[in-house]
């Protein structure tokens, strides 16, 4: 496949997803035009998704025709094969591994917190549904925009259920985000990136969610900027990493690898590989709900399809290994809670 100069996409300003895949062609130089709202005149006549996802790229098939293509993770790895230098993913296959796993958690642990935040609290509700109809470049009435809000806001405050946000799940996401924050604060103090002095998908993956929950939604912002500052200068950072000039060297080794990334994966190993085992054990069982226990509190939700892929590829990618490097990545992962997950 030939990724087209510009690749366009269609996106919003409010999709975490979006920003992670812009702030990955930024830094890869990859030329790109964004189309800011798929109701736009420039969106007439482009393929429809299969899944209304965004960001949407427009890509050609092996034929040559063009299709509308979602999912960032397999994104970012069809540009790595299609578009050579300054790579997100790490050549060490040790390191490219827990970089598919925090990936993983980012997109979809991470999510949890800010699709939480941001319909959780009536502060929160007020903002985005004030702001997020706003995010298009057509003219609307404000008559307009306030039935948009409050058609928008009862969907999605309607859709908690789908990334598990409930009164009985909310103190268990509440305190995972303030752990992870206390990570990554002290880990950003000491090194730029999770592996390093250069970005990674992963790097991208939790910058996406952490524009929502550090720079727009009030409620985790003003956490943040309480508790930690340099995660929120971070933030502003990765935007847009076009003037970094990554060598190879820049990667850690999979031998020098900072106390707080192995903290990062025992919080994975605390709240995401619980809840991606039961969701898993539910779509199994054709269960309508996932009842579990996460950092020792009661987890409800509705299975997940979605997830349970993600499942399915981790351990595809951790069989992928060659039988050297899984013997490193499972002593790394000893005792995280994330070595359940290939048991």
């Amino acid at each position: 496949m030939s990724i087209p100069k510009p690749v366009k996409l269609i996106g919003a300003p409010g999709s975490p997803y979006t920003r992670k895949m812009l702030a990955v062609l930024r830094y890869r130089h990859i030329p790109y035009q964004v189309i800011f709202g798929a109701s736009s005149n420039a969106a007439e006549g482009l393929p429809k998704p299969k899944v209304g996802l965004l960001p949407t790229f427009f890509l050609p098939d092996d034929s040559g025709q063009i299709q509308a293509v979602t999912d960032s993770t397999p994104l970012i790895r069809l540009f790595e094969r299609e578009v050579s230098g300054r790579s997100v993913l790490p050549s060490d296959p040790v390191l490219g591994f827990l970089n598919y796993l925090l990936e993983d958690y980012g997109d979809e642990w991470l999510t949890k917190a800010m699709f939480h935040y941001r319909w959780y609290y009536d502060a929160d509700i007020d903002r985005a549904g004030e702001i997020l109809p706003r995010w298009n470049l057509d003219s609307q009435s404000e008559e307009k925009t306030a039935m948009m809000k409050k058609v928008f806001s009862e969907r999605q405050i309607s859709r908690l259920y789908v990334v598990g946000s409930n009164d009985t799940t909310a103190p268990v996401i509440e305190a995972s985000y303030h752990r992870y924050l206390d990570i990554m604060q002290r880990h950003l103090v000491e090194q730029p990136f999770l592996f390093g002095a250069r970005p990674s998908s992963a790097d991208f993956a939790a910058f996406g969610q952490l524009t929502a929950l550090t720079h727009f939604d009030p409620t985790p912002m003003a956490y943040t900027l309480e508790h930690a500052p340099q995660v929120y200068a971070w933030v502003d950072l990765v935007d847009d990493l076009s003037g970094v000039e990554p060598r190879d060297s820049d990667w850690v080794s999979a031998e020098s690898l900072p106390e707080t990334v192995r903290e990062l994966l025992t919080e994975v190993g605390r709240v995401y590989v619980p809840a991606l085992l039961a969701n898993a054990k539910a779509l199994m069982a054709g269960d309508d709900m996932v009842e579990t226990e996460i950092d020792g509190s009661p987890w409800t939700q509705k299975p997940f399809s979605y997830q349970g892929k993600c499942l399915q590829w981790l351990r595809g990618e951790y069989e992928s290994l060659s039988e050297d490097a899984r013997r490193k990545v499972d002593a790394i992962l000893a005792g995280t809670g994330c070595e359940i997950l290939f048991l």
